[in-house]
């Protein structure tokens, strides 16, 4: 029997078990789904940004991965040691060998702290907090419950990250939440970056930056951390620039697993060079790439992967038939901005179209608004949740959300 073998079952994996457990419904006989996981949780992780402001608790968030994968894929609880691509098999940290035939790599990024010299020093956890992991979300909260003010600095280590946009909202949250605490008079909030700009695209970097100033959130760009002064509590750059902080909310170095490291597949960061169009590893063929594991220059968000999952199911089964793969994906995603006091902006773009105005998903339509600021792209995002627990995750595909991005309905003329 042949063997489709997916490491990870985040976001990622998890759609495309569900993908490709209907597609080979009838070929039960000639294919076997084989997903392994070193978590027996799943998280939804967008609702990591709410978690420190008590807008979602813990169980909002996490339910247990067997409960979303279809019957007939076999799942393995267990560490992933290393890749043996020339030998077409993985090996676990238990020394156990999975063979494949297909080989689908779907194991995300994470924050890695310990690149940062003096993150993980004797603030972390006590002033210096992150949000993009569930203990760190959770101890944030813990920590936002007694604050009483002071320095509030948002910092972002390095690009790439999981869903760039989300230390600004964390930003902009931050500043909705102080206000109803009666206290935004005794916090002041810096936004610090790597970037020239607060955003990765020109367009929405204009719009949120308005944003900013209206909400008295200072900006520092082009801020190359170097280390962080514990005893001071200081963040320092790489040309001796100094941000001082009373509360740290850092968005760590993100990095792919380190196996795809110990597996010779990974660039510096560990993601996996991977065709931009048709998720196929450039380096063998019968690997392919999903999510925010691969190196392609598309935003590492959710919306990301399930517009890929949808192309990379229909490659394989192209592969599988020795068909040419097709170019489709466009790098397409969609991103809620939470703007706080019950507002956000929705951004759709792609490759090669920058985030504009217009009408989503129904041109001229809506009822969600491009680059504006709503209450109903604030509904939209809280709502996600649920499309994501109860559609996204177990391959149902959404019919007026198109899989390449759309021009419809957008002011291009505008750009």
């Amino acid at each position: 029997m042949k063997r489709i073998l997916i490491l990870g079952a985040g976001t990622s994996g998890t759609m495309m078990a569900n993908h490709l457990s209907h597609e080979f419904k009838n070929k039960k006989d000639e294919w076997e789904i084989v997903i392994i996981d070193e978590n027996e949780i799943h998280y939804y992780q967008p609702g990591f940004l709410f978690l420190p402001f008590d807008i979602y608790t813990p169980d909002d968030i996490q339910k247990p991965i067997r409960e979303f994968l279809p019957d007939g894929v076999k799942f393995f609880c267990e560490k992933i040691g290393k890749i043996l691509p020339a030998e077409k098999k993985v090996i676990t940290e238990n020394g156990d060998t999975f063979h494949y035939d297909i080989l689908i790599i779907a194991t995300g990024t994470s924050i890695s702290p310990e690149e940062t010299e003096g993150m993980l020093g004797e603030e972390w956890r006590k002033n210096i907090f992150d949000f993009y992991s569930f203990d760190g979300a959770l101890a944030l909260r813990d920590k936002l419950r007694e604050w009483e003010g002071g320095n509030l600095v948002v910092h972002i280590t390095e690009m790439p990250i999981k869903c760039p946009v989300a230390p600004l909202e964390f930003a902009f949250l931050a500043d909705s939440y102080f206000k109803h605490k009666n206290i935004r008079d005794r916090v002041n909030i810096t936004f610090v970056t790597p970037m020239d700009g607060v955003f990765t695209k020109p367009k929405a970097t204009h719009a949120l930056e308005h944003l900013l100033v209206e909400k008295n959130i200072h900006v520092i760009p082009d801020f190359a951390i170097e280390r962080i002064d514990n005893e001071n509590k200081k963040i320092i750059d790489y040309v001796g620039k100094e941000v001082p902080f009373d509360l740290l909310v850092t968005v760590p170095t993100n990095m792919g697993h380190a196996m795809i490291g110990r597996s010779g597949l990974g660039d510096d960061l560990n993601y996996v060079a991977t065709h931009k169009a048709t998720l196929q590893s450039k380096s063998d063929p019968n690997i392919f790439v999903i999510g925010d594991a691969t190196n392609i220059p598309a935003s590492k968000a959710g919306s990301v992967a399930h517009f890929e999952a949808e192309i990379l199911t229909e490659n394989i089964l192209h592969y599988i038939k020795g068909e040419p793969l097709r170019e489709e994906f466009d790098g397409h995603a969609n991103c809620f901005v939470e703007t706080g006091n019950g507002k956000a902006i929705l951004l759709d773009f792609n490759y090669t179209h920058e985030p504009v105005e217009g009408t989503f998903p129904f041109p001229g339509v809506g009822p969600l608004r491009l680059l504006k600021e709503s209450r109903m792209n604030h509904m939209g995002k809280l709502a996600f949740r649920w499309i994501y627990w109860n559609m996204l995750l177990k391959g149902n595909h959404i019919p007026f959300i198109s899989t390449n991005m759309s021009e419809a309905g957008k002011h291009f003329d505008n750009v």
